[in-house]
């Protein structure tokens, strides 16, 4: 079917491309995803704090969304449809891990809140801080994720997870005031953390150079 946008994709609608796709076309859709492929990721991260899992429920949230598209009435936007339908598919994963490992009896040895060691000793300030927000509990993380870094109105927010806005903005500040702690000690550190190996080398610098100057301070 051929579509019938004059406008640049980045300039279009949402509304306006799901029409065409409720009309039976099919490439507008991939706009749609290029759109918030963003936006899921980072709610899939904030959930399943893994790569290949959030990529997993991208992908089923977009197919969820696009056989499901007549069910979409435009009562709410279409990105906050869309979120919701990410975040159910998020849950189902961590539901099927959870009985997956019930079933085999193993252990909870998960660790993704903890701090990766070797993120630390890179200093990589955007893994240290990606690292920080995943420390942070589900219900603070998620809502700091929406309100924070996707920029989503408190409204759409509280809609997104049913909750009060009163709710949300005090989560959105018990997060901020967590998140802050959590930076400040890794600040303190290991942000330009002087290692170990490190002092040992700048200490045969300047003993190397004394040697060599014979020690004099006149």
């Amino acid at each position: 079917m051929t579509t019938h946008f004059t406008a640049l994709p980045g300039q279009i609608p949402d509304d306006e491309i799901i029409r065409e796709v409720q009309n039976g076309a099919t490439k507008p859709f991939e706009i749609i995803i290029r759109r918030y492929n963003q936006k899921l990721y980072r709610i899939g991260m904030s959930i399943l704090n893994n790569d290949a899992e959030a990529e997993d429920a991208m992908q089923s949230a977009y197919i969820h969304a696009y056989e499901h598209l007549h069910q979409f009435e435009n009562r709410a936007a279409f990105g906050t449809w869309l979120i919701r339908i990410m975040i159910n598919e998020c849950y189902a994963i961590r539901r099927k891990q959870q009985a997956e490992k019930e079933k085999l009896q193993l252990p909870n040895n998960d660790t993704s809140m903890n701090t990766p060691a070797n993120v630390l000793v890179n200093k990589e300030l955007n893994a240290i801080l990606e690292n920080a927000i995943a420390s942070l509990p589900e219900k603070y993380r998620m809502v700091f994720v929406l309100r924070e870094i996707e920029h989503l109105s408190v409204k759409e927010t509280s809609d997104i997870l049913s909750l009060e806005q009163s709710n949300i903005k005090v989560r959105l500040n018990r997060a901020k005031t967590m998140l802050k702690e959590n930076l400040s000690g890794y600040m303190k550190d290991h942000v330009y953390d002087f290692h170990l190996s490190r002092c040992d080398s700048m200490v045969h610098r300047v003993m190397s150079q004394l040697t060599v100057t014979g020690g004099n301070n006149n």
